[in-house]
């Protein structure tokens, strides 16, 4: 799959998520480098505002969510447990709390250290930006608030809980599974950023996070953002088969969570887990944007 392009930041823990399923599935890809935080002109043409990161590239096909490009993923390289959909009950509820409540908790109770921690990968003043650019998300967030002193409570919970589970070499089996993924990507932005000795206490977990470590991240190759639109540009966006809408409409779609920032274009498909929308631009003609309904709110466009 050399010819996914993941727009992505080296310290992105959600990009983290990402490029470790590259590395299970053994694939080539190529890499844009983003900014931490907007502006990122590239993605403003290709993505139409839309502000996580990452974002993956097929073509004239964008990936937007990391559930989106694990969907994709999956589909391609017969991985089906890397869709969270493919997955059970309880490995869906699992990745859910992980990818919001959890991750969150990881963020509010690292404290300071985590300003060090951007300060060491960054610079100083990048992290202020940083810590103003994430101010201004968490006004406007839906997401329940808690303490510092309440956010290690719930990592530490998060932990045991790992812990206890891991009778096996993965959290639900003897294979890696989408939920697997969403739980290393905080635990690894947590090491990374913050140095915590949180596998003192838990050895299993540990271990499994040695395993999860081993598939890296796949091979992949840097390109410049203007050879990704080239890309873009000289592309036709692929055939929406079965879950074309006969009468596509003006649509908002954002998340229902954080980054609330809407992307607009025509709804021309929708099946049970995802959203395609169709967007113009002169520099790369028509693209799809593919986003999940999970954790999405879709809205009439004016």
């Amino acid at each position: 799959m050399n010819d996914l392009i993941l727009y992505q930041y080296d310290i992105s823990p959600f990009s983290e998520k990402i490029r470790r399923m590259l590395g299970y599935a053994g694939l080539l890809w190529r890499a844009v480098e983003v900014r931490p935080m907007p502006p990122r002109p590239a993605l403003d043409i290709l993505a139409g505002g839309y502000r996580k990161i990452p974002v993956a590239q097929i073509g004239a096909d964008v990936f937007c969510d990391t559930q989106s490009i694990a969907r994709h993923i999956a589909r391609t390289t017969g991985h089906a447990a890397l869709d969270i959909q493919a997955c059970s009950a309880e490995a869906r509820a699992f990745a859910a709390r992980t990818d919001l409540d959890v991750f969150l908790a990881f963020i509010i109770g690292a404290g300071p250290g985590l300003l060090v921690g951007l300060a060491r990968h960054t610079s100083v003043l990048d992290t202020l930006r940083f810590v103003m650019d994430r101010a201004a998300i968490a006004r406007k967030a839906r997401v329940k608030t808690m303490t510092p002193g309440q956010a290690r409570k719930i990592v530490a919970a998060h932990v045991r809980d790992m812990e206890a589970r891991l009778d096996n070499a993965f959290l639900f089996g003897d294979t890696p599974c989408a939920a697997d993924f969403s739980a290393f990507h905080s635990l690894w932005f947590s090491r990374e950023m913050t140095r915590q000795d949180w596998q003192r206490d838990a050895p299993r977990v540990g271990a499994w996070f040695d395993r999860m470590t081993a598939f890296g991240t796949g091979t992949h190759t840097f390109i410049d953002a203007e050879t990704a639109l080239d890309v873009a540009r000289d592309a036709e966006p692929r055939a929406l088969g079965d879950s074309a809408l006969a009468q596509p409409r003006r649509v908002r779609i954002a998340p229902a969570d954080y980054a609330r920032d809407p992307v607009s274009g025509w709804l021309v498909a929708q099946d049970e887990a995802s959203w395609t929308l169709r967007r113009e631009h002169a520099r790369v003609g028509t693209v799809h944007l593919h986003l999940p309904r999970q954790g999405y709110e879709l809205t009439p466009a004016d």
